[in-house]
């Protein structure tokens, strides 16, 4: 398994460039990533919008982005993964579950680690470090998101260049950007997921409410 040292880094670098980019923005901070990593790094992307592919394709138009196909999205966001891939002519890899996968339907009990975490980490190989458009604001549990941070779980840096937007920040600048919007923000989603575990928020609620709500679980695995 690689450490810090082995993907050519050490610790310090490692603490220093994680304290300089929390005060960055996040172009800067995906510049880093490539500058630093090159075709070691990917972008793991839910497309729930695609703000980050935006900003990264600014930066590097052929970087990998990796969609994790779960075979339970909702329809519309096969449709909107095609959009953007078009729009930005994507290097873009899907993923598939194994067969293996069959006997764990969406919403039991090993389906995100079949359907999501494996194909994840199998899609990683190789590479020294993934970017994400994770956010703190997005539930309780990713209130300490960092912008850099070491992945034990992969064993390569993790880079989180929106950790510190909020979802108005996000929508300003879909706005002022003229992004292309998935068709299920409309209609109430506001946290997308696969369609037999996601459902809309009512106004005012959490948007993670409509996220696996008839159970306790609050994540799928890919973030700790």
């Amino acid at each position: 398994m690689a450490t810090v040292g082995e993907i050519g880094m050490d610790a310090a670098e490692l603490a220093e460039v994680a304290g300089r980019l929390e005060q960055a923005g996040a172009t800067e901070t995906i510049y880093w990533a490539v500058e630093r990593f090159g075709s070691g790094v990917a972008l793991a992307c839910s497309f729930q919008d695609c703000v980050i592919v935006d900003l990264a394709a600014q930066v590097d138009p052929g970087l990998e982005v990796i969609f994790l196909d779960t075979e339970f999205h909702f329809p519309e966001t096969l449709e909107f993964v095609e959009l953007v891939r078009h729009r930005y002519r994507l290097n873009l890899t899907v993923t598939h579950p194994p067969e293996s996968a069959e006997a764990w339907p969406c919403g039991t009990a090993d389906c995100c680690q079949q359907r999501k975490v494996d194909p994840l980490f199998r899609a990683l190989q190789g590479k020294s470090a993934w970017l994400t458009g994770l956010k703190r604001c997005d539930a309780p549990t990713r209130s300490n998101t960092p912008v850099v941070a070491w992945d034990e779980a992969r064993r390569m840096v993790k880079v989180n260049p929106l950790a510190a937007w909020s979802d108005a920040d996000i929508a300003d600048y879909i706005a002022s950007h003229d992004l292309p919007v998935h068709p299920l923000l409309a209609q109430g989603y506001l946290s997308i997921g696969c369609a037999p575990t996601t459902r809309p928020v009512a106004p005012g609620e959490d948007p993670r409410a409509g996220r696996w709500a008839d159970s306790d679980k609050t994540e799928c695995g890919l973030h700790g």
